[in-house]
């Protein structure tokens, strides 16, 4: 089964606390997570697995013929799909590296399985119930660029300087021209927060200039990083943990998505194969029986 998703709203930003204070983060596991192929489900009933292989082949299959980075995203719709069938899948795929929440217009809690660049979509109404249920073969589902743009504005008006601060206004400017000026497919530009003088006055001024968006990411992969849109469009907090749950790197990056929450080329072709080899480890109780 999928664990519940408890990332919390952080109310004026990240970084924005007082020093004193002490950060409150979801918690994050202390080492790097590494590719396991999921263990066979022996009790699964055959009816069953057999179904839930039909979906892992028909996904695969189409990223066989599906570049990464195509508009025709190989993806496969559960919400019809019997519950058992979907709980299997949900064990056997497990969970990856990455997790993302969407709050506001849109409502989507989405969890990277096991195998690099396939995802697992729940869409909810506003009233909490399941209206969409899908796996998805992407370096990241669309709807999170689409709902980090929910609401943001390149109106950012520069504040007044005011008793301790010292270098927000001049990285609020860089930022705010940087994110007029950005295009699809520039390259990230990113200010190095953790580099620079910053007093609890410069990081409120930033953090209220800034806002907080509607998507928040969790990765753990090389290292626990939490990504943060903010309602200037293509703004992001990007903030790096130590395994004491300590923020060790602060930045503000320019770009469409982090390229650190992003599936790659490589990821997508490996998942491809693993994904085969699930099958033929999945498909072995009734290849023996034939």
């Amino acid at each position: 089964m999928m664990k519940e998703f408890p990332i919390p709203l952080v109310a004026i930003g990240p970084g924005s606390q007082p020093e004193e204070e002490a950060l409150q983060y979801m918690p994050l596991p202390a080492s790097m997570m590494t590719f396991a192929l999921p263990v066979l489900n022996e009790e699964a009933d055959p009816a069953l697995m057999a179904a839930a292989c039909r979906v892992v082949e028909q996904l695969r299959d189409k990223m066989r013929v599906t570049p990464l980075g195509s508009p025709d995203i190989p993806q496969a719709e559960l919400h019809e799909v019997d519950a058992e069938v979907v709980q299997l899948l949900n064990q056997t795929l497990g969970e990856g590296e990455v997790s993302i929440a969407v709050r506001g217009s849109g409502q989507y809690r989405i969890q990277e399985t096991v195998f690099a660049s396939v995802w697992r979509v729940h869409e909810f109404a506003t009233d909490g119930r399941l209206i969409g249920d899908t796996i998805m073969a992407c370096a990241i589902p669309p709807m999170v660029v689409q709902w980090a743009r929910d609401g943001v504005s390149l109106e950012c008006p520069i504040p007044e300087k005011t008793p301790g601060i010292m270098n927000a206004l001049s990285v609020l400017s860089e930022i705010v021209g940087k994110a007029g000026a950005f295009k699809s497919g520039d390259a990230a530009h990113v200010v190095n927060l953790t580099l620079l003088p910053m007093s609890p006055e410069d990081m409120n001024c930033l953090t209220m200039a800034l806002g907080v968006g509607a998507v928040t990411i969790l990765s753990r992969g090389y290292g626990n990083c939490r990504i943060t849109s903010t309602r200037l469009p293509n703004v992001w907090w990007v903030q790096y943990f130590n395994s004491m749950d300590t923020l060790i790197l602060n930045t503000l990056e320019v770009s469409e998505v982090p390229e650190v929450a992003l599936a790659s080329q490589e990821d997508y072709e490996d998942s491809i194969e693993r994904l085969g080899e699930w099958l033929h480890v999945m498909q072995a109780p009734e290849d023996m029986n034939e």
